[in-house]
């Protein structure tokens, strides 16, 4: 598909047709990368995301347990108490 480089205010754009977002799944925020002869956009990435359902998934396989023993301290042997 092609499209053209349009003046927008003191930028320049494209306009994107609707099925097009659609097909890429993107919405409202996305990321732009610019590498030599492209620019490429894609769906914005949030930091952890999908961790809380990998975690609950770990959970119900019983897969959410420290793989090294714990290793006790001296606050751990001295000075820590029940209350």
């Amino acid at each position: 598909m092609k499209s053209r480089i349009v003046q927008i205010g003191n930028s320049r754009g494209i306009r994107l047709p609707k099925v097009l977002l659609e097909q890429a799944q993107l919405t409202d925020e996305v990321e732009l990368d610019a590498e030599p002869g492209r620019i490429v956009i894609r769906r914005e990435s949030r930091p952890r995301a999908g961790w809380a359902a990998a975690a609950r998934k770990m959970r119900e396989r019983g897969e959410d347990r420290l793989i090294d023993p714990t290793t006790p301290t001296q606050f751990d042997e001295k000075d820590w108490r029940w209350r």
